[in-house]
């Protein structure tokens, strides 16, 4: 029966990505829990989101030959980063197969997001209100599922700018998580467009589960110049091309709504494309802007004819609102 080594680190909220990044290259499976910063609701599992305190980052490593030297690496990278934010030690403690099979669900709990959005693992149970919107995720040993303030800042700006029936494009849509709560708040129909061929497959299965299937679809893909990128991480942007409508399965002058939910350099490269995408009148919520890179995004969405509505941040975190 194999063994498992736990490494887990407490870390400064806005560390997080990064320290996941660590974890992730040396994680069995790239496989990465985050355990938030709760505050205990009223009843139950429920807690609430609470950012001024730290969060728990952790990843499992089989127990054999190279596992120590792999977690002096771990250590070492944590003390790099440890010079920019607030890091703790690296903790490390032994489970056996069964205990770690289940180790990770332990760390994650029923999330309320903005005012109607309430994310539920599949192994827990929730009454739902009638007002919620419950999205249903089996998050497992993976980073962004609703924990990542750019995430959360797009769940709140879905639940004000949706509307029934509203044609609605998530770009870069990852776990599929907006793209599930769009259909679940009445957009109608919903493309999920990922360039990154394992989170097509995610957000997929997520919406199955979901039972939102008929409403969305998720493809690969991209926008214009998009469609000649690496996965949006890895800074291959390849060659420029034209600025083209998206191309889905029901042909269409644009959409109402737009989210990308991406980083502040792909969202200027994109910038025309996304305004050629929308109908008039759409909006677009742009989100994954640190706030040094805010001006450059907003100067290109201007440059391409979108009218800033709102700007809404968390931590260093920037979320926007344009209309064309």
């Amino acid at each position: 029966m194999t063994a498992w080594l736990e490494c887990s680190v407490e870390v400064d909220q806005e560390a997080v990505e990064s320290v996941a990044e660590v974890l992730a290259r040396y994680g069995y499976n790239g496989g990465v829990v985050v355990e938030p910063a709760w505050t205990p609701g009223d009843e139950g599992p429920e807690f609430r989101y609470d950012p001024s305190r730290p969060a728990i980052l952790r990843t499992y490593l089989p127990l054999d030959a190279q596992s120590e030297e792999v977690r002096q690496r771990i250590e070492q990278a944590l003390w790099y980063l440890g010079h920019m934010r607030p890091v703790g030690p690296l903790q490390v403690r032994t489970l056996a197969e069964e205990d770690w099979a289940n180790a990770w669900k332990e760390h994650y709990t029923v999330m309320h997001i903005g005012a109607r959005t309430v994310i539920v693992p599949s192994w827990l149970e929730h009454e739902a209100r009638p007002e919620e919107v419950v999205l249903r995720l089996d998050p497992g040993m993976a980073f962004g599922t609703g924990l990542h303030p750019t995430t959360r800042l797009c769940l709140s700006l879905l639940e004000q700018y949706v509307q029934p029936g509203m044609r609605t494009l998530d770009l870069g849509t990852g776990s599929g998580i907006l793209a599930i709560a769009a259909a679940k708040l009445g957009a109608r129909p919903v493309f999920a467009l990922d360039n990154d061929p394992v989170a097509v497959q995610v957000a997929a299965e997520n919406v199955a589960h979901n039972g939102v299937h008929t409403v969305v679809e998720v493809a690969e893909g991209s926008l214009g110049a998009g469609r000649r990128m690496g996965h949006w991480l890895s800074g291959d942007f390849g060659e420029e091309v034209p600025v083209q409508p998206v191309e889905t399965s029901e042909a269409s002058p644009g959409f109402a709504l737009i989210v990308a939910n991406l980083i502040a350099r792909v969202l200027i490269t994109l910038a025309d494309d996304l305004a050629a995408n929308l109908e008039p009148g759409g909006i677009l919520i742009s989100s994954g802007i640190i706030n040094t890179r805010e001006a450059e995004v907003t100067s290109a969405l201007a440059a391409a004819g979108l009218h800033l509505r709102e700007r809404h941040s968390e931590g260093e975190w920037v979320a926007l609102v344009h209309q064309v």
